[in-house]
């Protein structure tokens, strides 16, 4: 039997250059998905969206994936498979200088 779980990472922040999401145990998955919400947009101002990977939920580096980028406007999808034990979204504005409000979401298949 298939499961899935989906969980809000991040309810609203407000993205001032960088940030990372609550890190999350996904061994058990077979495939994700990334939904970011910008609640309130910032149609001028361009982010990246780049999946980072940990074998213990403490170290991280960049999954392989191509980095998404996009206007901070909206909602947005990224998809991520072969990734191992723990996934987190890095949500860096390269561009523009308004602050969206960004809301972040992870389904999980098996």
């Amino acid at each position: 039997m298939l499961q899935s779980q989906s969980a809000v990472l991040e309810r609203g922040f407000v993205l001032d250059g960088e940030h990372g999401t609550e890190p999350f145990e996904v061994a058990w998955s077979r495939e994700a998905r990334w939904f970011v919400h910008f609640l309130q947009p910032a149609a001028d101002t361009t982010v990246r969206l780049q999946t980072q990977i940990s074998p213990d939920g403490i170290n991280w580096i960049d999954h392989e994936s191509t980095a998404l980028e996009t206007s901070a406007d909206g909602f947005v999808s990224l998809p991520v498979t072969e990734y191992g034990g723990w996934l987190r979204l890095k949500v860096t504005q390269v561009a523009g200088e308004d602050a969206p409000l960004v809301r972040v979401y992870l389904v999980l298949k098996s």
